[in-house]
């Protein structure tokens, strides 16, 4: 099969698919034991492992994104609170999207907004998870504080780690290895 022009060889694919199981080893550790602070009596917790999902959506190509979000969150949770990973891998693909990494910057404008795009899809996903859990839609309003302080953390840091690793040109370093860049 010939290569299409724009896509990445063998070893490109190669070192995609390892970043990708690499940012969702970051995801799981930076969800299940970094910050991970329990809140409320349903199992949830507060953690800064979005910020890796946020950094990967930046970084990767959409599909390879989707899947280190839905991987290391589904594994934290595994981990962590079970009942939770079937919802966790629905929410957490869902929170990629609004993320481009088609931008030479992390922080585009897209991407500036992404973090509170996908703090709103968490904090209703996870709304709408616990109500059908525990049969009541009442009850999870109580979460939505550790939802929106979760969100915030998280993007917060997202927006730290992109200042700094574009200061340092460390994203470009990344996109050249990815193949966006030619070095």
């Amino acid at each position: 099969m010939m290569q299409q022009r724009g896509e990445p060889g063998m070893h490109g694919k190669t070192i995609r698919i390892v970043t990708t199981g690499i940012f969702a080893a970051m995801i799981t550790v930076m969800t299940a034991y970094i910050c991970h602070i329990p809140y409320g009596a349903n199992g949830g917790y507060i953690h800064f492992g979005d910020t890796m999902i946020y950094l990967a959506a930046v970084f990767l190509p959409r599909p390879y994104a989707l899947a280190a979000a839905a991987i290391g969150g589904g594994i934290a949770d595994l981990l962590t609170a079970p009942m939770w990973m079937p919802a966790t891998v629905i929410i957490k693909m869902l929170i990629v999207l609004p993320f481009s990494e088609k931008n030479n910057r992390l922080l585009s404008t897209r991407n500036i907004m992404a973090p509170i795009l996908s703090g709103v899809v968490s904090a209703a996903g996870y709304y709408a998870a616990e109500g059908v859990i525990f049969g009541s839609f009442a009850t999870p309003a109580a979460s939505l504080a550790g939802s929106l302080i979760q969100s915030g953390g998280s993007a917060a840091l997202f927006y730290i780690a992109a200042v700094i690793l574009e200061r340092s040109h460390v994203n470009m370093q990344v996109r050249r290895l990815l193949g966006f860049e030619k070095a």
